[in-house]
């Protein structure tokens, strides 16, 4: 039986695209069947709207969690997409006939892309290299068809290329089953289209060039109806979404894509002209404006050379014209002065690109899109929509220069929305440090769009219809799973940052029905913090958190009251307990209505009680100092006290560690510690000084170099020295000996 034509390419191929337009308008089909999902012909028509704008790609995915997805894109030198165009401009029928995406998704997660195949066919890829005596299989195909200037050349030379990759490897992937049922699939569709009434020579087949021997293969079978309705499948949904260079440049993790998308785009331009010599112009003069624009001159000789250098490696190495290799070598040789690294920016730049692509108002097919884009209008973020970071600075205070209260506000509302995308976990803007005296009312984001942006949009799109709904719904579900307040008490400061009142609400009401008695110390000083956090900066997001302060004080007469069992510990446990500390030292000392006297009754005890862990309550005793509530009497008491001879020398030392945790300058200038410290050495036995040595040594581990300058202008004043020998023995390099003897300390025996 007459076959139709059947084109083979490769899916991001310029040359394919160019070819496979003129071999379309020579035969003058009436359909075009195109390898990808037959349940996405819907998209056809936006694929090809005047105010879409390369690359884009369709998105399906499941309509159930957990959402799975799988991507069809498209440059603008897609053999499939030039096929759509003038399909569109001839007005000829276009249709897709692979796997619907449906079937696709409800693959196991290691077969949906054909990436994945691509992947598993790379040993005959090696060995094609290997004989072509290239260094990789795209510039082996890049000499081979890229340059074919013949559409003939083209067509026969990927149907051959194709044949002799499927009999290297045929039966031999993981993905050999999933590939024959595609094929069925397709010759199926090819079925149907022929039983419609169209003639064999009515038809053009575009596949990959791997496909094209299973199509043609007279002894292989459609498949049936009851194998149709066998197939698995996952219900799914789908919507055209931009696409970026990045994402399609292998680098990004696409197997299917290109190692070098603008550098192709580049070559399209060229064979689009007829003329091959302008990818050797315009690859050059292009890295030599991005280095001129960086600083770096370049002159126009350096160009010329470049390119004359480019087309001799290609004749050396048995090409026409310059490939890829070519061109980068003469640009390295001659742009770079021989260094790679100097221009490397600039080659990423030109070989990767950062465009990304557009779509018309209202194709996305998820509201969630179409609220996102709007918001970026609304918030004045457009601009930032762009594959390349860019930081943002908010001030969240209003701004009275400006007449409307929309306007005053505009930074506000657009942390809110940041912070939306944020707990949503979607990757278009993370936060940034700032300076800790703007830290009330500033903050900076990095902003970087990414199709993974986009793909996590479409996941969130099960959560609602908007940014600000799917955010709501995120946060109640944290709350509804929680497994302890401090992570309801995290929920609420989402919620406040974001700035959602009744997610604030609904959080407060789970806070309250949890048990606060059950909690431990950590989970209630986690959750003192960040409730205090919300409290304190309630008023720049305009929010109200009063009904938190009755929660708070709750909270904090609890920690008080459990704080001194809980110090019973090893010093493993201890470290959290000291951070559990801190954050409710920090509560107390930002609000009045937290009774200061109870916090103050709960560090005495702890600093004073010898069953506990002495280094918490060595960092109780710090607070109590830092706070002006121990003067130098006790404080000169409890160091006599602790660091004494019979006070087993590790727990001494444990002691001045915590005390050491906290204030060094003021304890730096108790001259009283150090001279108590000195004696207490000095009477230590060798054995007790090793096991004090190991905590001292940890306790001191990580004081700057000006800080033991000072601890060495109070031990030479006690010692009747040079403060400045005391201080370059401090920090000098020990020697070999020493070295030894400090090792030999890490596995002391501490008998417990």
């Amino acid at each position: 039986m007459k076959q139709p034509y059947i084109f083979g390419i490769r899916h991001l191929s310029p040359a394919g695209a160019w070819h496979l337009t003129r071999f379309l308008s020579e035969k003058q089909p009436k359909l075009v069947l195109i390898e990808g999902p037959s349940d996405l012909d819907d998209q056809i028509e936006y694929i090809t709207h005047p105010d879409t704008r390369t690359p884009i790609a369709i998105l399906a995915y499941t309509k159930e969690a957990p959402v799975r997805t799988i991507l069809y894109p498209f440059a603008e030198y897609s053999p499939e997409y030039q096929a759509i165009v003038w399909c569109k401009e001839n007005k000829v029928k276009c249709r897709f006939m692979d796997l619907p995406s449906e079937v696709f998704l409800a693959l196991p997660s290691d077969l949906q892309n054909e990436s994945r195949g691509e992947e598993e066919r790379m040993s005959v890829y090696d060995l094609l290299d290997k004989q072509a005596g290239e260094d990789g299989h795209d510039t082996f195909w890049e000499r081979t068809l890229e340059h074919a200037e013949k559409t003939e050349e083209y067509h026969q030379g990927a149907n051959v290329f194709g044949e002799h990759i499927r009999a290297f490897s045929e039966g031999q992937e993981r993905d050999w089953p999933e590939l024959l049922v595609r094929e069925a699939y397709m010759r199926r569709k090819i079925k149907e289209a022929l039983e419609e009434g169209f003639a064999p020579e009515e038809i053009v087949v575009v596949t990959g060039a791997y496909h094209v021997a299973g199509l043609l293969d007279e002894t292989a079978v459609a498949m049936t109806e009851e194998e149709v309705k066998s197939l698995p499948g996952k219900e799914a949904k789908h919507t055209l979404m931009p696409y970026s260079d990045y994402r399609l440049s292998t680098r990004s993790g696409y197997g299917a894509g290109n190692r070098a998308p603008a550098y192709y785009s580049i070559l399209w331009e060229a064979v689009k002209r007829g003329d091959y010599q302008y990818m050797a112009e315009c690859y050059l003069s292009r890295i030599a404006a991005y280095q001129r624009k960086s600083g770096n001159p370049v002159s126009s000789a350096e160009v010329i050379e470049a390119v004359r250098l480019a087309n001799s490696l290609a004749v050396l190495r048995g090409g026409k014209y310059p490939a890829l290799r070519d061109l980068r070598d003469a640009a390295v040789t001659c742009l770079g002065k021989g260094s790679l690294p100097s221009i490397s920016l600039a080659i990423a730049d030109t070989e990767i690109g950062t465009r990304i692509g557009a779509l018309p108002e209202g194709v996305s097919n998820t509201s969630i899109q179409e609220d996102f884009y709007r918001k970026l209008r609304e918030l004045k973020l457009e601009k930032y929509r762009d594959i390349t970071a860019q930081d943002l600075s908010l001030d969240l205070r209003e701004n009275r220069t400006v007449s409307t209260e929309k306007a005053a506000f505009l930074d506000l509302h657009r942390s809110f929305f940041l912070h939306q995308l944020r707990v949503l976990q979607v990757s278009f803007a993370r936060t940034a440090a700032v300076k800790q005296d703007n830290a009330t009312w500033a903050e900076q984001w990095v902003i970087r769009w990414t199709p993974e942006a986009e793909i996590e949009l479409v996941e969130a799109a099960l959560k609602g219809d908007t940014v600000f709904l799917a955010a709501s719904f995120a946060l109640k579900e944290r709350v509804e799973h929680a497994a302890g307040i401090s992570e309801i008490a995290q929920v609420i400061e989402d919620a406040f940052t974001c700035g959602m009142a009744e997610a604030m609400v609904y959080a407060t009401a789970g806070l309250q029905a949890m048990a606060v008695d059950a909690a431990s110390i950590v989970e209630l000083a986690k959750t003192a913090h960040r409730l205090s956090t919300v409290l304190q900066y309630g008023s720049i997001r305009r929010l109200d958190s009063e009904p938190l302060i009755p929660i708070l004080q709750q909270i904090y007469y609890r920690a008080c009251l459990i704080l001194p069992g809980e110090c019973i510990c090893d010093d493993a446990a201890s470290k959290e307990l000291i951070q559990a500390m801190e954050m409710i030292n920090s509560a107390a000392l930002a609000h009045e209505f937290l009774e200061e006297e109870t916090w103050i009754q709960t560090l005495t005890e702890v600093s004073h009680r010898d069953d506990l862990n002495t280094r918490l309550s060595g960092f109780a005793a710090a607070v109590l100092l830092e706070r002006g509530r121990m003067d130098n009497q006790e404080l000169r008491l409890e160091v006599g006290r602790r660091l004494s001879i019979g006070v087993p020398a590790e727990l001494g030392a444990g002691w001045f560690e915590g005390l050491a945790m906290k204030n060094r300058y003021a304890l730096i200038a108790r001259l009283s510690l150090w001279e108590s410290l000195d004696n207490y050495l000095g009477t230590l036995e060798d054995e007790e000084f090793k096991r004090a040595l190991v905590f001292l040594r940890r306790a001191f581990a990580d004081f700057s170099a000006k800080e033991k300058d000072e601890i060495a202008e109070n031990l030479g004043e006690l010692w009747g020295t040079n403060s400045q020998q005391v201080s370059e023995v401090l920090n000098g390099t020990l020697g070999e000996a020493e070295q030894n003897i400090i090792e030999s300390l890490d596995d002391f025996d501490f008998d417990f």
